[in-house]
């Protein structure tokens, strides 16, 4: 019998896209932080030093979201197709987002101060 064939999906795949976008939610919630915290530390003016690391981690921030954001859209589509486990690849890609934004909000923090 395949895993597929077991499965009753009821409203589990609507239940994991509305997580997906509720981790894309909070990430772009930080990335607005983290540029709030790059832009105020530019108007106190600016770097001091040759790189601007609060700029390094609004840029990895922005990067990050628009990778889960890919995650998410193509998670989606695999939803409302199917109601199969998604591809690891899919899973690392979106893990290494999160990794990523989180390291850039705890540095921006950091910096911050």
């Amino acid at each position: 019998m395949s895993p597929d064939a077991v499965r009753d999906p009821g409203l589990q795949p609507e239940r994991t896209s509305l997580a997906w976008r509720r981790t894309l939610l909070t990430l772009i919630v930080a990335d607005l932080l983290i540029w709030r915290s790059w832009a105020l530390a530019a108007s106190r003016g600016g770097a001091p030093g040759p790189v601007d690391y609060l700029g390094v981690c609004a840029l990895v921030s922005v990067a990050a979201t628009v990778v889960l954001g890919l995650c998410v859209l193509v998670r989606g589509r695999e939803l409302r197709r199917s109601s199969a486990a998604p591809p690891a690849t899919l899973l690392r890609w979106a893990a290494a987002a999160v990794v990523a934004l989180a390291s850039s909000a705890v540095a921006a923090v950091a910096l911050g101060h």
